[in-house]
């Protein structure tokens, strides 16, 4: 069976569609930079704040100061139109996935799915041979033009969107999704949206997006896996993810997932409707080496892995947060909070409560309400602080978090010193509390 795959993964095929995912994936890349300034995203995430919130042991991965990052995102936009272009098509690469696993690593404030796989995704088109064809790299002769590639370039991004799409419908089998509990509280903001605000108020059509939402992300791989169902596949692709653009405004997501479904149809296809004047190729058989069946394997046993290891941790993950990213939980919960934190002297016994606008903006405040990981990274900040005046403080926080318009319950031990404790990323962490689901 593995000779079988690696024979399967390892023919060459007509890289038509790897060629094209590279001309979208470089557009999208550079539209999701460039409009990161545009939109004023760079200057409420890097430039208002007066600290940013990192992950958690990339505390050194600081904003550039002044307009540095404005500077940074037209430098990442300007690679990702390279790789539209196929113009140093391996460095410009190197250079757009260093520099956005940098931009995901250095804030967590606006957290978004699709930041994570932009990650994984150029990381991958470094390694593929995306610009052996129709691409500057080849007509300059800064590579050696081809018009096939093995087919484990194409089935990779398959394999990782059955994985993105059917863990998201997993998730979502829980009954405050099934109930459109989390839809109706987004679609009560969106009354005034032209043509179908009304509609999104009505119960009945927040359970229809609700209960498709599942169906979606559980056969459209299949849909566009079957020849028979592709077509319609894509049609619903194209509705599904344009609704949600449309609706909920996350940015280049819906036309990334749009893109991806080009690996779906068959290479010749691709060819013969964008490159026509690419000539044909037949398929060579040839094997995937053992060595990059090992390594792939190993990935994508990591992706499988990633997204269960919140069942290895005390808790309801939407409430406790932890095991929450890197598991494809997407747009599964709505939360709200309240949070006062206070410091206190030791030596004097004497507390004060610590004015969280003077730290922080108005996004960031509203992120620190709901995440546990956040309140204890600020605790580190105050004690921190505090300790550059030679004062030894103990930091408390009293926050209550409502999920999914459930009463607010509280989320922190505020008899806990949230100074002395450190961060557990393995398991939980009991200052955080647990609740039973809905009491």
């Amino acid at each position: 069976m593995l000779t079988t795959a690696r024979s399967f993964l390892g023919t060459h095929v007509d890289n038509s569609p790897l060629i094209l995912f590279r001309i979208i994936f470089g557009f999208l890349a550079a539209a999701e930079s460039y409009g990161a300034i545009l939109t004023g995203w760079v200057q409420k995430a890097f430039i208002d704040p007066k600290f940013t919130f990192t992950m958690i042991g990339f505390e050194w991965l600081q904003p550039l100061e002044g307009n540095g990052m404005i500077y940074y995102f037209l430098i990442m936009g300007t690679a990702a139109l390279f790789i539209m272009l196929g113009f140093f098509y391996r460095a410009s690469t190197f250079v757009f996935f260093s520099m956005w696993t940098m931009v995901y690593l250095m804030q967590k404030t606006h957290y978004n799915n699709h930041y994570y796989l932009l990650v994984l995704l150029s990381a991958a088109m470094i390694i593929l041979p995306a610009h052996k064809s129709r691409s500057l790299d080849a007509k300059l002769g800064l590579t050696i033009p081809q018009n096939t590639c093995a087919r484990i370039c194409h089935w990779f991004f398959i394999i990782q969107i059955v994985i993105v799409y059917l863990y998201a419908s997993i998730h979502k089998m829980h009954w405050d999704w099934l109930e459109a509990r989390p839809i109706g509280i987004w679609f009560s903001h969106k009354a005034n949206y032209w043509l179908i605000g009304p509609l999104l108020q009505e119960k009945w059509f927040q359970l229809v997006i609700a209960w498709g939402g599942v169906v979606y992300d559980g056969v459209i791989v299949f849909l566009l896996l079957h020849p028979k169902t592709r077509k319609i596949g894509f049609i619903l692709s194209i509705i599904f993810n344009l609704f949600n653009s449309f609706v909920f405004q996350i940015g280049i997501f819906p036309y990334l997932m749009i893109g991806l479904t080009v690996f779906f149809f068959p290479p010749e296809t691709i060819q013969s409707t964008f490159f026509k004047k690419k000539p044909k190729v037949y398929p060579v058989r040839k094997q995937l080496s053992k060595g990059w069946t090992y390594v792939l394997s190993a990935y994508f046993i990591l992706q499988i892995l990633l997204p269960l290891r919140h069942h290895l941790i005390k808790g309801d993950v939407a409430f406790t947060e932890e095991g929450h990213r890197l598991s494809w939980r997407m747009m599964l919960r709505v939360k709200s909070g309240s949070i006062r934190m206070y410091v206190e002297d030791i030596a004097a016994g004497k507390r004060e409560r610590v004015r969280l606008s003077n730290y922080l903006t108005r996004d960031q405040q509203s992120s620190l309400m709901v995440q546990p990981d956040m309140i204890w990274q600020f605790a580190q900040r105050l004690k921190d602080e505090y300790a550059e005046k030679g004062q030894n403080v103990a930091v408390f926080a009293n926050a209550k978090v409502s999920l999914n318009g459930h009463p607010s319950k509280p989320l922190i031990d505020e008899n806990v010193d949230l100074a002395k404790v450190s961060w557990e990323p393995f398991r939980h962490s009991d200052w955080i509390l647990i609740h039973e689901e809905n009491d």
